[in-house]
């Protein structure tokens, strides 16, 4: 019986083996017939910044023409996270203009990168960022895995209550570290085409609340403080498409309130802007300590309709209008909307803001009331990522006042990544110290209030502020006939003379060229001879009498050519031709030609002159721009008036 029980035993034992061994059998077949997933590798257009992919290691295909300038990139061989993927593909060379697949690898933020052309794109330079990136060709490592899907910075809450969008910051991936959102609840104006922005991350509650500075400074430069992180709110559509970067939707409007309010200080009597730095390098704190700068400003200035009005430009990669001059008419009004001011982000692109601000905000439709000084206040964090030279150039000849605040600037080790030496020499009306601040930390910003106050309301200082004495590119044509005379001639000299001396003469103020004719003419000057009061008061006394006779058609066309057409854009071209007789030639058509460019003309006749002449040369209304005096020696008489026609005709016309 012991037998059979055994055998039976064993038998069972024999089966389940075989039944097992053709079970592992069976797995290992299924196994064979199930096929891998394929992968798929993630398409993304060429204006996709590293920055915006939170995946430390991944494989993109990048479709063709991405060489093109409109896609930045930052760096050689080692490209900041702001950088578009595909452009800095091109770049380094693993692709061509015609696209294709790209292992893009996250490394650590540099001291700054250096901007070369390679492969038929110009990178650009710019300074220590938080994060980069190298490109390899697309050869994943045996058993290495790349997402099929890329994780971008931005996502959507379903949990979010109505009227609110949420935006999801993710720190930067660190070896040994997981990625973790933090949410962060927005105002409506926020949008999704924000995306587009490099954002910098958040931390969670438990992770300090310093802020971050990208555009870089080291560790404890300026403030001592050790900033690790930046959270940044930017204002609605800033790169959306379509969407225009000139201004903010839904401005702030002023405030009612039942309390009696402030006319405004009628002794700094200035329609000012602020052009406030929004970058990404500035951070939530810095943000906060500019805008309660401005809050400060405002309360010092006493803003009112009959003093001080005030508005405030934004600025980032592209600028934009936070509030008007006309906006709020009150110190407390602007202290309120200023609170409510949230960070742009993005670049530091001063020049281009300073070219807004020249173009679109000190307009009659935006509050400039015309008699007021123009003033704009630019607040840079470090360094423009822009030039400011040529924008403020404009700026100055458009008469407006520019201040420079330069806070926690470049420290010797910085200074090769400065894209503009001198920048804020560079900008301002005069370099004597005057409209420049240089500012050591933020955290010292209050005690820049008063100073710059005291100086924007100081008028009579404020040497850009466009008038008719500064504000013309003023040539003369002087008859050298025989008919005048040496003695007469040295008289016209002085009544030239006399009238230059009544304009403020620089390079960026008035200046002043001469032209003498007979038959033939001769420049004498032109407008960027002299540039001193004094300088162009000896070229007019060293002027010598030439002799002739009088083509007085001849001299304006030349006039046109030698002296205006060189003339700068935002000048009043001024035209003072004297004479004392009849031309040889014709002046209708010359002079119509002076006045279709833009030239005003005035016709000064002495003695044996024509007065139906002088009337054709000179601009319409001619009763105010020809002038007949019998005598030379009686020439000095005009000059009061002449200067008074010139002013009234300036005041007249829109400032810009």
């Amino acid at each position: 019986m012991g037998m059979v029980v055994l055998t039976m035993k064993a038998s069972v034992i024999e089966m389940f083996l075989v039944l097992l061994v053709t079970g592992i059998h069976s797995n290992k077949e299924m196994a064979k017939k199930i096929k891998r997933p394929k992968f798929t590798v993630p398409q993304i257009n060429c204006d996709v910044k590293a920055g915006k992919i939170i995946n430390p290691e991944f494989i993109v295909k990048c479709p063709a023409g991405c060489q093109d300038p409109k896609y930045h990139v930052y760096g050689t061989d080692i490209y900041a996270s702001y950088s578009s993927v595909c452009g800095a593909a091109v770049h380094s060379g693993v692709l061509d203009n015609s696209g294709g697949k790209i292992l893009v690898r996250k490394v650590a933020g540099q001291s700054g990168y250096k901007g070369s052309y390679s492969n038929g794109v110009q990178s650009l330079s710019l300074p220590r960022w938080r994060e980069s990136f190298i490109i390899l060709e697309s050869k994943p490592q045996k058993g290495v895995t790349f997402p099929s899907a890329l994780t971008y910075l931005s996502s959507k809450s379903p949990a979010v209550k109505a009227g609110e969008t949420t935006k999801a910051y993710y720190l930067p991936f660190l070896p040994g570290t997981t990625i973790q959102p933090v949410t962060l609840i927005q105002g409506l104006a926020v949008t999704a085409a924000e995306d587009s922005h490099s954002t910098l991350p958040k931390p969670s509650p438990s992770e300090a609340s310093a802020t971050s500075s990208p555009r870089p400074r080291p560790v404890g430069h300026g403030s001592g403080e050790t900033d690790l992180w930046s959270t940044t709110s930017y204002a609605s559509g800033q790169n959306s498409p379509g969407a225009n970067p000139g201004f903010v939707p839904k401005e702030e409007l002023s405030t009612q309130s039942l309390e009696p309010v402030s006319q405004g200080d009628p002794n700094c009597r200035i329609d000012l802007s602020f052009l406030i730095d929004g970058s990404s390098s500035i951070g939530r704190r810095r943000f906060r300590i500019q805008k309660q700068f401005l809050t400060d400003v405002a309360q010092a200035l006493d803003i009112g309709p009959a003093g001080p009005l005030m508005g405030v430009v934004q600025y980032g990669d592209n600028p934009a209008t936070q509030f008007s001059l006309k906006t709020h008419m009150n110190s407390r009004d602007l202290k309120a909307a200023i609170e409510k001011i949230t960070q742009r982000g993005g670049l530091s692109n001063a020049g281009r803001a300073i070219s807004f601000v020249t173009k679109n905000f000190f307009s009659k439709v935006n509050g400039n009331r015309g008699g007021a000084p123009n003033v704009a206040v630019v607040l840079v964090d470090g360094w423009p990522t822009d030039k400011v030279e040529e924008a403020s150039r404009l700026a100055r000849e458009s008469g407006i006042n520019i201040f420079f605040i330069t806070i926690e600037g470049a420290v010797e080790n910085e200074k090769q990544y400065v894209v503009e030496p001198n920048f804020a020499n560079k900008a301002v009306c005069r370099t004597n110290g005057f409209y420049s601040f240089n500012v050591q930390s933020w955290f010292g910003l209050h005690k820049t209030v008063q100073p710059l106050v005291k100086r924007v309301c100081d008028t009579d200082r404020l040497a850009c502020s466009k008038t008719c004495f500064n504000s013309a590119d003023l040539g003369f044509v002087i008859d050298g006939s025989s008919s005048v005379g040496t003695g007469n001639f040295r008289t016209v000299l002085q009544f030239v003379a006399n009238l230059s001396k009544e304009f403020e003469i620089s390079e960026t103020d008035t200046r002043i060229g001469a032209v003498q004719y007979t038959y033939e003419q001769r420049l004498e000057f032109g407008f960027d001879k002299y540039n001193t009061k004094p300088d162009i008061l000896n070229a007019i006394k060293r002027v010598g009498y030439w002799s002739g006779g009088t083509s007085t058609g001849a001299a304006i066309n030349y006039a046109l050519e030698q002296l205006f057409k060189k003339s700068k854009p935002n000048k009043r071209k001024l035209m003072i031709l004297i004479t004392d007789g009849r031309s040889y030639d014709d002046v209708r058509i010359p002079a119509m030609a002076a006045h279709h460019k833009g030239v005003i003309t005035y016709a000064i006749g002495v003695a044996w002159a024509a007065q139906d002449e002088l009337e054709v040369i000179a601009t319409y209304p001619a009763k105010d721009h020809s002038f007949f005096v019998d005598e030379f020696d009686n020439l000095y008489k005009f000059v009061p008036r002449i200067i008074q026609n010139i002013c009234t005709e300036f005041n007249s016309q829109p400032r810009n």
